[in-house]
């Protein structure tokens, strides 16, 4: 253990496979895979190959083929196992004497006290899928929740598609609007209690820290608005988005929020986003 985690430390104090580490980090459980990740960055796969052995090397990171496709994933025992030795060793054993520099407190996973939440959902263009998220949780739970969506580069309009289909499942489209993130990262924006990411592009975006700890969640969903198909069958591809939304959506509000603490409510989110369910048209 003495050896092994300033090992750990020292890969991960390179400037560049830091950047590949917190990705996975963010995108924990899933495999990613390394093209994606490496687009992602910037970089040719050669170079992603190097920084991902090196983190493998330290026991940090896993790697599984799949067909043809290379994945990684965060070994999340061994960040754990790591964060656990600084704690006890740069706090002498007193984790809590920690807390008022990290503002928060590994001894006591308290659940969130709050009864009503702020959702944040964010997808690229926030014209569809974090859009539908968004009209779907706040006409499901408006009384509980306070739902909001954002893109990483939002378009100026909401997809045609995406509206029809929340008109003819009864939710108010006037309301809704496409907007940048950056809205909702200033000193007036509100605490999130929840952010959930729903592309691959959006998960993978270094974003500003958010106030409050927020429980983070990759609920990814393939784009319909990239579907080449004719318009009926492009309809129906958005019909599946929004079943697969309202199934996800209808399994978080089943959750029992005010009792679960963190890491349940981490453990529960993540696996609703791990569904594979393509939803219903209903």
């Amino acid at each position: 253990m003495e050896i092994t985690i300033p090992n750990r430390l020292s890969t991960l104090g390179h400037p560049q496979r830091l950047p590949l580490f917190r990705p996975l980090m963010r995108r924990d459980p899933d495999c990613v895979p390394a093209t994606e990740l490496a687009q992602a960055l910037g970089l040719k796969p050669n170079t992603l190959s190097t920084y991902a052995h090196a983190l493998m090397q330290a026991g940090l990171i896993s790697q599984q083929r799949i067909g043809k496709s290379l994945r990684y994933a965060i070994d999340m025992k061994a960040v754990q196992e790591t964060l656990d030795y600084l704690l006890r060793d740069c706090c002498r054993g007193r984790p809590e004497i920690c807390v008022p520099k990290t503002s928060f407190n590994p001894v006591k996973y308290r659940p969130i006290a709050k009864r009503r939440y702020n959702v944040l959902f964010i997808c690229t263009a926030n014209s569809a899928r974090s859009i539908t998220a968004e009209a779907i949780l706040h006409d499901f739970a408006a009384d509980r929740f306070t739902a909001y969506s954002a893109g990483i580069k939002p378009r100026s309009e909401l997809n045609s598609f995406a509206l029809e289909v929340l008109e003819q499942k009864g939710h108010d489209v006037s309301v809704l609007s496409s907007k940048n993130i950056s809205e909702f990262q200033g000193a007036d924006a509100p605490n999130f209690d929840f952010v959930f990411t729903l592309c691959n592009q959006a998960a993978n975006e270094e974003c500003t820290l958010w106030s409050g700890q927020p429980i983070n969640a990759h609920w990814g969903l393939p784009d319909p608005v990239k579907v080449d198909v004719s318009d009926a069958e492009k309809s129906l591809v958005f019909h599946q988005t929004y079943g697969a939304l309202r199934n996800r959506m209808i399994a978080f509000l089943a959750l029992p929020l005010a009792s679960l603490d963190r890491l349940s409510l981490q453990k529960a989110v993540d696996t609703i986003g791990q569904s594979t369910d393509k939803g219903s048209q209903i």
